[in-house]
């Protein structure tokens, strides 16, 4: 893109407007497809549920999240009194901010990224550990109780499956041989006899796709593991106190982080930008990287939104033991396997 520019600039402008653009078409896509995905995460709990959902506003409801941004953006900022005003107002805006800059290393297909960096797969660990600063800041600055309380809860949860996550991603590592995206996707070609793409399809890296998912339900707070939005115990969790935009940005960053887990569960266990089959005479060996991307994304969201609209939600000591008593010796065990079992057969030792 730097070089399509320097036909009307010098290589510093055309690097800053080539960089700005490629951010411009990631955000604006993304905040767009937070909008929809709110919606379709509404019609399928209706769905669920035998209702009929969003449904008035514009063509089949479609514009119903866009009306609820309006509302959102013409309400009153409130303040409580005794709240820290500067770290009440700037928590939100991590939160958000955050769960952008987690994309700049997503791959949308070969050449398809803002950032091919060795490291990305480090630096998306590293992102989505801030996301937490947004939650404990906005707790501790509203000066109140609940918000306070789901706070801890969120910190507390997220650390512990954290761990799980990244010995999970360690096995992923260790058999594609790379922490850079595009290279973790290209190592997933051709597993059961070389016809599918995805290391959810290889028996040893199967079982830690599913606790990656879970982890991700939890990661993300999201049903069962929505301890931190308790309404019976915490009326609305961290964001009791927020309202208008404030409230808005913590709701963009939330689905925002949900689509980043669904692209990682693509990404790292299903052959991200690449079709399904290893075959490249099918049709399908031809629809552009990103297509697929963004289908393997929408079957993830579906059941993300399934999980919440059908499950009940966990205890907090149940959340707990699931993530220290089950995934982390679990992961820790399968980091030994995937390694015993790449030594013996990859490296001859």
């Amino acid at each position: 893109m730097t070089a399509f520019f320097e036909q009307w600039m010098p290589y510093e402008w055309a690097w800053f407007t080539a960089t700005i653009s490629g951010i411009l078409l990631i955000a604006l896509p993304l905040m767009l497809a937070v909008a929809m995905i709110i919606y379709v995460d509404r019609k399928v709990w209706a769905a669920m549920a035998l209702r009929r959902g969003p449904n008035v506003v514009g063509p089949w409801g479609l514009l119903q999240s866009f009306a609820d941004g309006l509302k959102v953006f013409l309400q009153e900022t409130i303040i409580p009194s005794a709240a820290n005003k500067g770290l009440f107002l700037i928590a939100p805006i991590i939160t958000f901010t955050v769960a952008l800059m987690a994309w700049a290393v997503m791959p949308f297909g070969p050449e398809a990224v803002l950032s091919d960096i060795n490291v990305g797969l480090l630096y998306i660990l590293a992102i989505s550990s801030l996301g937490v600063y947004g939650v404990v800041i906005a707790g501790w600055a509203s000066n109140s109780k609940y918000p306070f309380f789901s706070a801890m809860r969120a910190a507390a949860q997220m650390i512990s499956y954290e761990v799980s996550i990244g010995f999970i991603l360690i096995c992923v590592v260790l058999w594609a041989g790379t922490f850079n995206l595009n290279g973790i996707v290209e190592a997933q070609q051709g597993h059961v006899l070389g016809l599918l793409n995805g290391f959810a399809f290889n028996p040893l890296l199967f079982p830690l796709w599913v606790m990656f998912l879970i982890s991700s339900l939890a990661e993300t707070a999201r049903a069962p593991f929505d301890l931190t939005e308790a309404e019976s115990e915490l009326v609305a969790g961290y964001q009791t106190e927020y309202s208008s935009m404030s409230f808005a940005l913590y709701w963009l960053g939330e689905y925002a982080n949900v689509l980043l887990m669904c692209a990682l569960n693509a990404t790292l266990f299903f052959g991200g930008w690449l079709p399904p089959l290893n075959v490249d005479w099918l049709p399908g060996f031809y629809v552009p990287g990103w297509i697929w991307l963004f289908g393997k994304i929408f079957v993830f969201f579906f059941v993300f939104s399934w999980v919440k609209a059908t499950v009940p939600r966990y205890r907090y000591d149940q959340l707990m033991r699931l993530g220290w008593k089950v995934f982390l010796p679990l992961s820790l065990i399968f980091v030994v396997l995937v390694s015993g079992w790449l030594m013996l057969t990859r490296y001859g030792v």
